[in-house]
C-alpha cells in the first residue's frame, strides 16, 4: 500500500449515505459511500470477509458436522483459528505461540486477572488510568472484590494534571516508581479511548518491570492502529477486540498475548479447547494445553466470525501490515489534523476551558508518536448541547463519526479504507454545520 498514492476501499464495502440516513448529502448520491470516519469503533466490512462467511455458511449448509475434519476448502473447522494466529502475531510483534484467538476482550481480560492478579497484604494494587474503558474498571473493581479488597484502596487511577486531557509520561512513571512496592499490576488502554492518546507502552512496560510488578495492556485502540512490539517490550499479557481497526465484524472474535516466559504456567480457567489439538476429541479426563497462549483458549470458538476475522486480517497481509497501515495513518491523521486547525471556529487546548460561544478544540496530542488514527474533538462551551448538535449535522451530511460524553466527537481516518478527499469532505462539512449552529 503506497501511501501517497493508494487505499484499499476497493476491497471493503462501506455504509451508504442513504444507509446512514443522511439528507443533505450535497456532491454525492444516496446510494453512494457515506464518510465512515468510526473504525475506531466499528470497522468496515471487508469483502474478503464477507465471501468466506458465505463460503462457510456454504459448508455447513453441505457437509454439517463433517466441516470440522474434512472441510472442502481446506479450512478444518478444528484447527481454523490457526490461520489467523500467525497474522496476529506479526501484527502485535510477538512469537506465534504467544498469540491466541478467542473469546471477547473482557472475558479474556477477566482469564488475564484470574491468572496474573495475585496480590499479597504489601503488594496489591492495579494501577490503571482513570476514565478506561468501563468494561476494564468493572473487571479490576471485580477482582478487587474477589480477594477482599475495597476497589477504592486498590485500584489506582491515573487522571491528567489540571486543565489537561492526557496523561503526561512523566507522571505515569512517577507514580510507578512512588509506588512500585504496592503495585501487583499495572494495566493501562495501548490507545485511550476517549482522548485517542497512545501511551509510551515500551517506558512503562520496563517501568513496570523495575518495579517487580506484572505489566499488561488492554490494546482494543491499538492494535491494527499502531505498531506493536510485545514480545521485545517484554509485556507479560495483553488482550484485544478485533472489530474496530481489525474489521471483525459486530462483536468479532477477539485475541490474547501472553509471553513465552510464562509458558511453565498453567490456565487456572481450563477448557477443552486448550487441550492439545489431537487429544481434544478423544474426551479424556486430564487436561494436556497446548503450549503458550493458545493453552488458555475454553470454548470452541465461532467459525463465522472466524471466517470473517480472517478475510479482514489477509487484507492487511496484502497491504503490508503494519508498516505500510501506519505510514498510511501517519499521513492521514496528520492531514486531517491540518484541516480542522485552520477552520474558524478552532480553539487551542489551552483556551478551550474559557469559551462561552461555539467552537471547538482537539484533545488528542499533536505529537504523531503519542497517537494512532483518532482525533477526539472536544466542542465549546463544555457542557452544552454542542456535541449533540454537531453531530445531528454531521450524520445529516453523511459524516459518521462517534459521540462519547459529555463533549467529544472522534474522527478516525482508518488508512485500509479513507482517503484524503474523506479528510476534506468531513472538515468541509464540519465547518458548515458549525455555522449554522446557535446555543
Amino acid at each position: 500500500m503506497n501511501p501517497q498514492t493508494h487505499t484499499l476501499s476497493d476491497e471493503f464495502v462501506l455504509p451508504t449515505n442513504k444507509g446512514v440516513h443522511a439528507t443533505r448529502q450535497l456532491d454525492q448520491a444516496a446510494d453512494d459511500p457515506c464518510i465512515y470516519l468510526v473504525g475506531n469503533s466499528l470497522g468496515a466490512l471487508s469483502k474478503r470477509s464477507e465471501t468466506l462467511v458465505k463460503e462457510e455458511l456454504g459448508v455447513w449448509a453441505s457437509t454439517g458436522v463433517e466441516g470440522h475434519f474434512a472441510h472442502p476448502l481446506g479450512r478444518e473447522w478444528t484447527t481454523i483459528q490457526d490461520q489467523c494466529t500467525p497474522i496476529l502475531a506479526k501484527i502485535v510483534g510477538a512469537k506465534e505461540p504467544e498469540v491466541a484467538c478467542m473469546g471477547t476482550l473482557t472475558t479474556n481480560l477477566h482469564l488475564m486477572m484470574t491468572t496474573f492478579y495475585k496480590p499479597t497484604s504489601e503488594r496489591f494494587k492495579i494501577l490503571c488510568e482513570a476514565k478506561a474503558f468501563p468494561s476494564d474498571q468493572y473487571v479490576f473493581a471485580s477482582h478487587s472484590n474477589l480477594h477482599g479488597r475495597d476497589p477504592a484502596e486498590a485500584v489506582i487511577e491515573l487522571s491528567p494534571r489540571a486543565g489537561e486531557y492526557f496523561l503526561r509520561s512523566e507522571d505515569i512513571l512517577a507514580v510507578i516508581a512512588e509506588q512500585g512496592p504496592s503495585i501487583a499490576l499495572v494495566i493501562l488502554s495501548g490507545v485511550q479511548y476517549y482522548t485517542g492518546q497512545w501511551f509510551p507502552m515500551q517506558a512503562i512496560t520496563r517501568a513496570t518491570k523495575a518495579a517487580g510488578a506484572i505489566c499488561g495492556w488492554d490494546l482494543a485502540h491499538a492494535v491494527g492502529n499502531v505498531p506493536l512490539s510485545l514480545h521485545d517490550w517484554d509485556v507479560d499479557f495483553a488482550v484485544w477486540c478485533t472489530y474496530k481497526y481489525l474489521n471483525s465484524g459486530p462483536g468479532g472474535i477477539a485475541g490474547l498475548y501472553i509471553h513465552e516466559k510464562w509458558d511453565a504456567q498453567q490456565t487456572p480457567n481450563a477448557g477443552w479447547w486448550g487441550q492439545e489439538v489431537g487429544k481434544r476429541f478423544e474426551m479424556g479426563p486430564t487436561f494436556r494445553p497446548i503450549k503458550g497462549a493458545q493453552g488458555y483458549q475454553q470454548s470452541n470458538p465461532c467459525i463465522l466470525a472466524i471466517a470473517a476475522l480472517l478475510g479482514s486480517l489477509q487484507i492487511f497481509e496484502k497491504a503490508g501490515l503494519m508498516p505500510a497501515v501506519r505510514a498510511r495513518s501517519l499521513e492521514l491523521t496528520g492531514y486531517l489534523e491540518g484541516l480542522l486547525i485552520k477552520l474558524p471556529l478552532f480553539v487551542p487546548l489551552a483556551e478551550a476551558n474559557a469559551r462561552t460561544t461555539p467552537g471547538f478544540t482537539i484533545i488528542t496530542g499533536s505529537d504523531p508518536e503519542a497517537r494512532g488514527a483518532q482525533l477526539s474533538m472536544l466542542f465549546l462551551p463544555i457542557g452544552s448541547e454542542m456535541m449533540r448538535q454537531v453531530s445531528k449535522g454531521l450524520t445529516s451530511f453523511g459524516v459518521i463519526a462517534d459521540t462519547r460524553e459529555p463533549d467529544v466527537i472522534r474522527f478516525a481516518p482508518t488508512p485500509m479504507y479513507n482517503s484524503l478527499r474523506d479528510c476534506e469532505r468531513a472538515v468541509g462539512y464540519l465547518d458548515e454545520v458549525l455555522r449554522s449552529i446557535k446555543l
